[in-house]
């Protein structure tokens, strides 16, 4: 067994333990950081909506004829679904209806250069206890990269 010499100065650890693991990898820890808001600059998000349905892979194929329904937000990675439904809202009247429901997803090139769009997640245009969504998911946590678009169904259910 090897014996433990002592640094002058600096006090030994328990025997057994090593130092605690980074942030990333404790249980329940892969949560991003909060935003200092007034600190960070934010990024611009071009926001795409449409009734009844997502653009498809297509509608993105040639750079600067992206659709013509778009929205250009500044926010940050912390920014929930929650916060971007009240955003949109305000820029789209079919989705103030009670019934509304926005479904968002990710616009990305994949790895040969074509779009993909990827639906991440679902909020009521008016949420209420019996009917869950995932408006408290954030755009970190959902994986966004800056550059990516947000693709906005407005669905009527």
């Amino acid at each position: 067994m090897a014996e433990m010499q002592r640094r002058p100065g600096r006090p030994m650890p328990p025997p057994g333990r090593g130092p605690p693991p980074p942030p990333a990898a404790r249980p329940g820890m892969n949560r991003p950081e909060p935003v200092d808001r007034e600190k960070t600059c934010p990024l611009l998000l071009r926001v795409f909506t449409k009734v009844g349905g997502h653009h498809t892979d297509e509608d993105f194929a040639v750079r600067g004829k992206e659709p013509k329904d778009e929205v250009q937000i500044y926010t940050w990675l912390d920014a929930t679904l929650r916060e971007l439904t009240d955003l949109v809202k305000e820029v789209a009247p079919e989705a103030r209806r009670r019934d509304a429901m926005l479904s968002f997803a990710f616009v990305y090139p994949d790895k040969r250069g074509r779009f993909v769009v990827r639906e991440v997640g679902r909020t009521l245009s008016y949420p209420n206890g019996r009917r869950a969504d995932s408006g408290s998911k954030a755009l970190g946590d959902l994986s966004f990269q800056i550059g990516d678009y947000l693709d906005v169904a407005i669905l009527n259910q």
